[in-house]
């Protein structure tokens, strides 16, 4: 039982840490709104990178204007 019991922890924990981001990396729409509003307060704008996947926010780059 006390098997079962930690492996079934290890594995909850081995999600959160395979996580890269509150929306898993995700691009949603308040992840892009996020880092939009950040990449704006620095004085660029937020683009998606050449070859790169709509849907995973690490493919976006801050990029001055």
């Amino acid at each position: 039982m006390k098997v079962a019991l930690a492996m079934i922890a290890m594995l909850g924990l081995g999600a959160c840490a395979s996580d890269s981001g509150p929306d898993g990396g995700v691009a949603s729409y308040d992840a892009l709104k996020s880092a939009h509003d950040k990449c704006a307060t620095q004085g660029g704008k937020l683009v998606l990178k050449d070859q790169g996947n709509a849907r995973d926010i690490s493919a976006y780059a801050c990029r001055r204007t």
